[in-house]
């Protein structure tokens, strides 16, 4: 490690081009400047955000670049200006900084901050990562380097007693999915709700469903292994498809179609699908990210008719601040099982394999733990 006031120096993986594998790299990692913290990351969440960009469906992705858009750790150094955080504290990560004084902020909805940083970069159009003097892009707060700088209004502060591996999924998978149904869709108990697309956030939204007293959660999604999961977080009904017959197998558990569909899958056809798969009044959100340029066919009279209504969803139209430590307590007290959802956890140098069973659809959430030996 170096002298502190020039950085610190780790191993980390940077993705560099699509259909290239993620190769550990020494990178520098720049102190903290004013308004930022220094976290020493504890876990981070295998995401579909960054599969798109290893597989180049979200075009645009600035290279070379450390991807993780969710995760855990502990702050170990904070910049001039920092309050609110010191070294030691326990937060979760978020991929939405915010400014604080805009007029979406203040509404309570950071995720569609005015003043976001561009992609890829911090505020002020920095990046903390370089390997020697090349720039390395940061993917949200990057949370795969085992050393991270973002903004204080990106980490937020939590319990001590709640285990990071597990705290790591609420910086996205927890607070999307279970958002989704909570706030987006405002799920009422003994309204009906189907969850397309089974990974971790669509089980969160599951789990939610379940939580907020839904008298039917069907779960849908082509992989046995996600459907099991789903019947243990609280489906009532599993169907194991993604092809144009869901919508009809949602509407005959139904009785004629479901009061909220959440698609947690970036597919259009999936999205069309649960539109289609609507009662009377019902709400389908779209929660997963098509491919860049990707276009919906949908029929506008049947949502003006009906008064359907058709949702986008970022962040699970959550407030990380307040919502981030709601989900550590539900956890805590034993009412949000996230440890049904962590499927495997992977050493840094195990990614690539992180990935392929990501896209592959043997994991449900992998999550890529540190240690020690890794700063």
């Amino acid at each position: 490690m170096n002298d502190l006031a020039a950085g610190r120096t780790v191993k980390a993986p940077v993705f560099r081009a699509v259909g290239t594998p993620m190769a550990m790299e020494e990178i520098t990692v720049a102190p903290p400047g004013p308004g930022e913290v220094l976290v020493r990351m504890a876990a981070g969440g295998v995401c579909h955000s960054c599969l798109h960009s290893i597989d180049g469906s979200l075009e645009g992705t600035p290279l070379p670049i450390i991807l993780g858009d969710e995760g855990a750790g502990v702050v170990a150094e904070t910049g001039q200006g920092v309050t609110g955080l010191a070294p030691g504290d326990h937060v979760v990560l978020s991929w939405a900084p915010s400014c604080g004084g805009c007029r979406e902020c203040l509404r309570g909805k950071p995720a569609r901050c005015r003043d976001k940083p561009t992609f890829g970069y911090l505020p002020g159009e920095k990046t903390a990562f370089h390997a020697g003097s090349e720039p390395v892009f940061h993917f949200g707060p990057a949370t795969f380097s085992p050393y991270v700088v973002v903004p204080a209004s990106g980490a937020v502060k939590i319990r001590d007693d709640v285990p990071l591996t597990q705290a790591a999924l609420v910086g996205c998978a927890t607070t999307t999915g279970a958002g989704a149904v909570l706030r987006t869709a405002a799920v009422q108990a003994g309204q009906t709700v189907a969850v397309i697309g089974c990974g971790g956030v669509g089980l969160n939204a599951v789990h939610a469903a379940y939580l907020a007293g839904a008298s039917q959660v069907i779960a849908v999604d082509p992989v046995q292994l996600k459907l099991d999961a789903a019947r243990q977080l609280g489906a009532s009904h599993v169907i194991r498809s993604a092809g144009p017959d869901v919508a009809d197998a949602i509407a005959a558990v139904t009785d004629g179609g479901a009061d909220a569909v959440i698609v947690a899958v970036g597919a259009t056809l999936a999205i069309e699908q649960g539109v289609a798969a609507l009662g009377p009044g019902g709400k389908c959100v779209i929660v997963g990210a098509p491919p860049t340029g990707a276009m919906l066919s949908i029929d506008p009279h049947a949502l003006r008719a009906q008064e359907k209504s058709l949702l986008g969803c970022s962040y699970g139209s959550c407030n990380p601040p307040v919502d981030f430590p709601m989900f550590i307590d539900l956890y805590q007290a034993g009412r949000f099982a996230l440890d049904a959802i962590v499927s495997r956890v992977y050493r840094p140098e195990e990614i690539n394999e992180a990935f392929e069973n990501l896209a592959n659809g043997r994991d449900l959430r992998g999550v890529i733990v540190f240690d020690e030996t890794d700063a």
